[in-house]
């Protein structure tokens, strides 16, 4: 397995945990409805990626998984709305958004770092599949960044300050 292969691998397993935490913080806050919304909508992106960058491992011979399932809604699901709604709009709740916020732009920074990698191993290879995946995909991961860097600086000034 080469570098790229490697990358790969690692950035479908980042892209899934994106996914993954984007939702798990949209459940958390889901009494922010705006939050809420665009956090389910950019996961979206997530799991396309990793479905995109299976489908061009399988190409290279490798067995990337596909997307995880989403678990249906259960107990888990029940408890984690019942939280979101005990803590509603208290200040612990606008700390812990803060700490979701930040744990989500790093997420979302590794991973342009790896598409960021792949678009400069795609052009030195010329490998015009991986240019189009990342030409494709990298844009939409740079979208997540600047999403939550900008509810990092709407919410941080009175979350921080009342807190």
């Amino acid at each position: 397995m080469n570098g790229v292969d490697l990358t790969l691998r690692t950035l479908h397993d980042d892209e899934r945990d994106l996914e993954q935490d984007l939702l798990a913080a949209a459940e958390r806050h889901r009494v922010e409805h705006e939050f809420h919304h665009v956090a389910t909508d950019v996961a979206r992106w997530s799991r396309e990626h990793t479905t995109r960058l299976a489908a061009l491992g399988r190409d290279r011979g490798l067995d990337l998984s596909g997307p995880r399932e989403h678990p249906s809604p259960g107990a888990l699901a029940a408890l984690r709305e019942k939280a979101s709604q005990a803590l509603g709009r208290r200040p612990q709740a606008g700390l812990l958004l803060l700490h979701d916020l930040r744990d989500l732009h790093l997420a979302a920074v590794r991973s342009s770092l790896h598409w960021e990698m792949l678009a400069q191993a795609a052009q030195a290879t010329r490998d015009r599949d991986l240019l189009e995946l990342v030409t494709a995909c990298h844009p939409q991961t740079l979208r997540q960044m600047r999403w939550t860097n900008t509810m990092i600086k709407v919410l941080s000034p009175q979350l921080l300050v009342n807190a």
